[in-house]
């Protein structure tokens, strides 16, 4: 694997360590806010907004990172920004304050995604790309396969205790910042300090960006506009039956999957192409949340999230691989940050509209509708012409 070389290699170390922290709360998260006092909408809107706000910084600082010809004072910031969040979480309970930490963890995501996965699509070729982002995810979600493990374990010990879990989670996210400062930053270009963009100069790359770029966005921005955050698939297990160490199993359990394949997923897009893989994705995306709706066995969910894994894994690297391969290489971190930040303002209309759905006509019909549009986006996309 002479493609996966050392730039992969630490900044897939680097997410492995983040993920590690921030997976070990994201399951326990709807529990620990239902716990304090929120409601389902407003974990939707927390959630929303929280991704919103991610987006409309990954869109900016993707476009400062090209215009200052820098890469990694970005990408050690952000992971940096969502170390200290993790013990804020546990340090007070005000809605105030949780939705001020986890807005911080989400601008630090919005710091470093664009210059992260330029410095990627640097360190590869168009041949490769797939597997190189692929290899990423692997690791990446391996974190959220130990996060998760350990938060078991620990509650095991101590099942009421899930204030702690913030605190501990400090620990792999402060290794992630100090393993960042193996990686050299790599200057692409010149170093613009003047005139630098404003906040949202990053919307006009629309309008010069290829008619490829702009086919391929329409179609993901639609499947994000009913692709909910993942706590509603936690919350439909919970209100079936399941109790908090088996939701946290079928998590990790899905995480394990979308690890394992993640970079065989990458590996076949190389071969056979991508745009094959990203659509079977989302079929097999559309059949799970089928089954969501209509499933009420513990047994059940487990097949449902093997699934589920199969599907992350064919199309989370694999959509930044094919932008970076549609995208102008100057100017890779701003096509991902648009993409990225205009997939966040469309996750804040999906989660808080899941959320209202679910409350109004019951998560069935909820998971319903989203399969159904999912069909339709596979069809827009599968006639759709790319170069590439």
């Amino acid at each position: 694997m002479k493609y996966i070389n050392r730039t992969v290699w630490v900044l897939s170390l680097v997410s492995l360590f983040t993920d590690i922290a921030s997976e070990m709360l994201y399951p326990i998260m709807p529990i620990y806010l239902k716990s304090i006092g929120f409601s389902v909408v407003f974990i939707g809107l927390l959630e929303g907004v929280a991704e919103a706000i991610a987006g409309l910084s990954k869109g900016y600082f993707g476009k400062l990172s090209d215009h200052t010809g820098r890469r990694m004072p970005f990408i050690q910031w952000g992971y940096g920004l969502s170390a200290l969040s993790k013990p804020m979480m546990g340090l007070f309970i005000f809605p105030v304050w949780v939705f001020l930490a986890r807005t911080l963890d989400r601008i630090g995501k919005g710091l470093r995604t664009g210059a992260r996965d330029a410095m990627l699509s640097e360190a590869s070729t168009p041949e490769t790309k797939a597997k190189v982002f692929g290899f990423h995810r692997s690791m990446d979600t391996l974190g959220a396969v130990l996060g998760p493990a350990f938060a078991l374990l620990y509650l095991l010990f101590y099942p009421e205790d899930l204030r702690t879990l913030f605190f501990i989670a400090f620990v792999p996210g402060c290794l992630a910042v100090l393993c960042s400062f193996l990686v050299k930053d790599s200057k692409h270009g010149k170093s613009l300090v003047k005139n630098r963009p404003s906040f949202l100069s990053f919307g006009k790359y629309w309008k010069t960006s290829s008619p490829e770029y702009r086919k391929l966005l329409i179609g993901l921005l639609v499947f994000t506009l009913f692709n909910s955050s993942d706590v509603f698939l936690l919350l439909k297990m919970k209100e079936s039956g399941m109790d908090n160490t088996k939701v946290i199993l079928v998590y990790i359990f899905y995480n394990l999957i979308y690890a394992i394949l993640a970079f065989p997923m990458g590996y076949l897009a190389d071969r056979i192409g991508i745009k094959k893989i990203f659509l079977v994705g989302l079929l097999v995306f559309a059949i799970v949340y089928i089954g969501m709706a209509i499933n009420h066995d513990p047994v059940v969910f487990y097949l449902l999230f093997f699934f589920y894994g199969a599907y992350a894994a064919a199309t989370e690297g694999i959509s930044k691989a094919w932008i970076s391969n549609i995208a102008d290489p100057k100017e890779t971190a701003t096509a991902i940050g648009t993409y990225t930040a205009l997939q966040s303002i469309c996750t804040l209309f999906a989660s808080f509209f899941t959320g209202l759905l679910w409350y109004s006509l019951g998560a069935s019909f909820t998971f319903a509708i989203t399969a159904v549009v999912v069909v339709f986006v596979i069809i827009y996309l599968y006639n759709c012409k790319f170069n590439n």
